[in-house]
């Protein structure tokens, strides 16, 4: 592999998760048309599949790491129509810390894209995608302190579900304004103390619960497969 390309490899890195996905979210919110949710929705997805291959220098890796990544989508997806507690963010983490964040983030962008054809498509999905994909990124950036430490898994899970809320509650001003003001935005944050609690608890819980038997499936499978 050359420089150069792991040079853009590294950009995208950054980039996609950091601005690009954030400023298509905004712009699907306060400027394009609300038909066109989807189409924005599609692009976030196609941005967090690049992320995703921007980790890998062997195709056939990525290629295994993807039919893992579709099993734990597909699992994270079941848990919301879990009333009230849902794992989605667990699994998310999870999925980082044994497969790398770049994985934790497309696991957490597609479990809000794909379910929400059941669930309700709208210009918040690409802030869902957003909020899930960025828990899981910095869980894999955090992996090894997270793999040694329950407590601290535990406390990531807090902190997950609290910043969750504060993602999603930029969505509930531009929605409601279409524009952006830090009065508006506290307000909705202290409106969402109940929401945002439920979500904190709900990640600890699940996190406690499914972290060690799923890091040592995955652990296993990692092995059996190279991956």
């Amino acid at each position: 592999m050359t420089i150069r390309s792991e040079k853009l490899r590294t950009v995208l890195r950054f980039a996609i998760p950091f601005v690009l996905i954030p400023v298509l979210a905004v712009l699907g919110e306060t400027v394009f048309d609300e038909k066109k949710h989807l189409f924005v929705s599609l692009a976030v997805a196609v941005l967090s599949l690049i992320l995703f291959y921007t980790g890998f220098e062997q195709k056939k890796i990525g290629t295994r790491r993807m039919v893992i990544v579709a099993v734990m989508v597909a699992l994270s997806g079941a848990g919301r129509f879990i009333p009230l507690f849902k794992p989605v963010a667990a699994i998310t983490v999870i999925t980082a810390i044994w497969l790398g964040g770049e994985a934790g983030f497309l696991v957490g962008s597609l479990s809000a894209l794909l379910f929400n054809f059941y669930f309700g498509q709208g210009p918040w999905t690409p802030f869902q995608m957003l909020a899930w994909g960025i828990i899981g990124l910095v869980a894999g950036f955090l992996a090894e302190p997270l793999k040694k430490s329950r407590i601290a898994l535990v406390v990531y899970g807090v902190g997950a579900g609290i910043a969750y809320s504060f993602i999603m509650d930029v969505w509930t001003v531009l929605g409601h304004y279409y524009t952006f003001n830090l009065d508006l935005y506290f307000a909705a944050l202290a409106t969402a103390v109940p929401y945002t609690v439920t979500y904190a608890v709900s990640n600890a819980f699940f996190l406690w619960l499914m972290a060690k038997p799923f890091g040592e499936k995955l652990a296993r499978v990692k092995i059996k497969y190279g991956v």
